[in-house]
């Protein structure tokens, strides 16, 4: 799929872009050449030492910002495939901030649609969230107007050969920022903020995130939001998992903040498929043959008023299984305390 492909990450020094890249450099060795394109020049330092060009010669770090439109389109000069990874993603930094929320995530997918039209690129697929689904913070309506933007991108494209899909999906285990290296970091201190302890979130590991955007790179049509069937988990699980001998503090849910997450409203349902591995919730109007996908696909139109939410998920995670995933795809010699 991408051998002998030029592919641009935005954002590519995060976590889900550094764990694109091993999976590239590692399944795709013939790739033509990865563009990792960030604004932080620490980060892509850091990463240059992780994987450096002169180990991988299809490798180059182009220090940029989705908000400059002009450099965008100088570094998606010959790239094949985009990933646009970019954002700013802290909810109550958004909320303080929402200004620079605004011009990131919406202004920088914009720019990102605009760059890529007037390149020669082929596939665009973007990073969602599921706080973009009925958003009650500026960080999700941020990323449901980029979704938007990003899926409406089909309509303009006119008799370019090139596709635009958003994947959606849940915490990342282990990312920047989340609660496994957070409640790992306060475990020494014998206590655990918790914000409110019914709290439950969607549970997806890094790879499983690589993953879908390799199968919406592959598969996608062009307009389609796909979304993963993963588990949920309880934040007091997480807690006991992690340390089971810390007393749980009560701080409350900061701003912005849901107790549980969507991916998928009742409202969505009219245009929502089960296509096995992953739900996708199709545009109303598509510009391809819906018969045909449905038939290409073996989708499966999901009941009326069905939704999809953290906390009335039917497969859920346990205190063990979290530990075992801890442990195997975060921390190799992690132990309870």
């Amino acid at each position: 799929m991408l051998s002998n492909k030029s592919i641009l990450i935005t954002g590519g020094t995060g976590s889900l872009g550094k764990e694109l890249t091993k999976t590239i450099l590692k399944n795709w060795p013939d790739v033509k050449r990865l563009v990792i394109y960030s604004r932080d020049e620490q980060k892509q330092f850091q990463m240059a030492q992780e994987f450096p060009e002169s180990e991988f010669n299809c490798i180059r770090y182009f220090i940029g910002d989705v908000r400059d439109l002009e450099r965008l389109k100088r570094a998606f000069n010959g790239i094949d495939y985009v990933i646009h990874a970019a954002a700013m993603k802290h909810v109550h930094i958004a909320e303080y901030n929402p200004d620079e929320c605004v011009k990131t995530n919406i202004g920088g997918a914009e720019n990102v649609i605009k760059a890529a039209l007037s390149s020669n690129v082929s596939k665009v697929v973007a990073l969602s969230t599921d706080k973009a689904c009925a958003p009650i913070n500026l960080y999700g309506a941020t990323k449901l107007t980029s979704d938007k933007l990003f899926i409406a991108a089909n309509n303009i494209k006119g008799q370019q050969n090139i596709k635009f899909s958003v994947v959606r999906y849940g915490n990342v285990m282990g990312s920047n920022g989340s609660v496994i290296p957070y409640f790992m970091s306060k475990r020494e201190e014998g206590v655990l903020p918790i914000t409110d302890p019914t709290m439950t979130r969607f549970n997806i590991s890094l790879q499983g995130g690589v993953d879908m955007v390799l199968h919406a790179l592959d598969q996608a049509w062009g307009g389609e939001l796909f979304v993963p069937k993963i588990p949920s988990y309880k934040i007091l699980d997480v807690a006991k998992a992690i340390a089971p001998n810390c007393e749980h503090r009560v701080i409350g849910i900061r701003p912005g903040e849901k107790i549980h997450e969507e991916m998928i409203t009742a409202s969505d349902s009219f245009t929502t498929y089960d296509l096995g591995k992953y739900y996708v919730i199709l545009p109303q109007v598509t510009n391809w043959n819906l018969e045909e996908y449905k038939k290409f696909f073996n989708a499966k139109l999901v009941p009326q008023g069905f939704s999809y939410t953290s906390g009335e998920n039917t497969d859920w995670e346990t205190v063990e299984s979290m530990r075992s995933q801890i442990k195997e795809h975060l921390y190799p010699d992690f132990q309870p305390k």
